[in-house]
């Protein structure tokens, strides 16, 4: 599927100004900020043991670097390799237990792979500039493993930090990945929710329903949080919010502040349509949801096209107890909208 939606490289050079100038004390926490500063974080704790080894072991500066790379090797591998392995909470206050047990959505493991050897490679970074201090920018292997390392952290940045970008410009309420859903789900569910993510089309829909406490909003989140870290435009919307963004105009819904909106994100969720369980009236019916649409007017088609070719989740509640008539009503609305009818999945939790 065709990006609708990129991030520009000069709206990335927007943000780095943003995040290496200004107070966060006054403007928030971006994540584009917090990882800049983890790994700077990274450096200082591959500089500052490597100081401490060499001054107090009394041994030679490129051994002291080695000694505390290798330290921080083992270290994220026993993150890799232990907890990563597990979703569940070792009982042991001191080092982590490993237990068996099977994710409902497996890991990225390569991403997670990646993740964790770019942050190794600041560590070594910080224990390597140490080094190249104390020899007095004299010591040429030093200098080619810098090197080397700059080239890699150079790319690995670009990537980490436009994907960083394309997560908080999806606006999502918490962070969330989807290996860490733990809810029931059918087979034949689950497999929905792994087809709408490699969909390579656009104008798939997904129907979300479930009472309460069923993981409606957190399933949609992950599976949202996956597709942006895949660097798609994504947006997370309540349902409130989007009902009045049907009815503005083009030009006021994108605030100067944000990239997209939801005419233009590849893909859009949509959460809190209706409620569930314990109340029992039907507060958004499938027939309101759609005079929204058309903004109150006999047909808006517009909005109607906007939403039949964008690949949207719709997290809906469930307090018409599974009736297979009610859900109907809403894949009609979906139908009715323009929406083919093969490009419609329900789920329900």
């Amino acid at each position: 599927m065709k990006k609708t939606k990129s991030i520009p490289f000069k709206r990335i050079l927007q943000q780095l100004k943003a995040d290496l100038i200004g107070k966060d004390s006054h403007r928030g926490v971006t994540l584009t900020y917090a990882w800049l500063a983890n790994q700077f974080g990274h450096i200082a704790l591959g500089f500052i043991p490597t100081f401490l080894v060499y001054y107090f072991a009394n041994i030679d500066a490129l051994k002291a670097a080695l000694y505390v790379s290798l330290f921080w090797f083992l270290f994220e591998l026993y993150n890799f390799l232990g907890p990563l392995l597990s979703k569940k909470e070792s009982s042991s206050d001191v080092v982590f237990i490993q237990k068996e047990n099977n994710y409902i959505f497996k890991p990225k493991w390569l991403n997670v792979a990646y993740d964790t050897f770019t942050d190794v490679c600041f560590f070594i970074l910080g224990a390597l500039l140490f080094t190249l201090c104390i020899h007095q920018f004299n010591k040429v292997n030093v200098l080619i493993l810098l090197s080397v390392l700059a080239i890699y952290l150079a790319i690995a940045t670009k990537y980490w930090y436009v994907t960083k970008m394309y997560q908080f410009y999806a606006r999502f309420p918490f962070q969330f990945r989807l290996s860490q859903w733990d809810f029931k789900i059918t087979a034949d569910d689950k497999l929905k929710v792994d087809n709408f993510l490699s969909v390579n089309t656009t104008g798939n829909h997904l129907l979300v329903f479930g009472s309460l406490g069923a993981g409606k909003t957190s399933l949609g989140v992950g599976m949202l949080n996956e597709l942006s870290i895949k660097n798609n435009s994504c947006l997370y919307v309540n349902a409130i919010k989007m009902f009045n963004y049907f009815f503005k105009d083009e030009d006021d819904v994108l605030e100067a502040h944000e990239i997209w909106n939801w005419k233009t994100v590849d893909f859009l969720m949509i959460d809190d349509i209706n409620p569930s369980e314990p109340i029992q009236d039907e507060l958004v019916s499938p027939t309101k949801l759609l005079s929204f649409i058309d903004t109150l007017k006999p047909v808006n088609t517009k909005n109607r096209a906007l939403l039949k070719n964008k690949n949207i989740i719709w997290i809906l509640g469930n307090n018409q107890p599974l009736a297979i008539q009610e859900k109907d009503k809403w894949k009609k609305m979906l139908l009715n909208v323009g929406v083919e009818g093969k490009k419609i999945s329900i789920i329900n939790l």
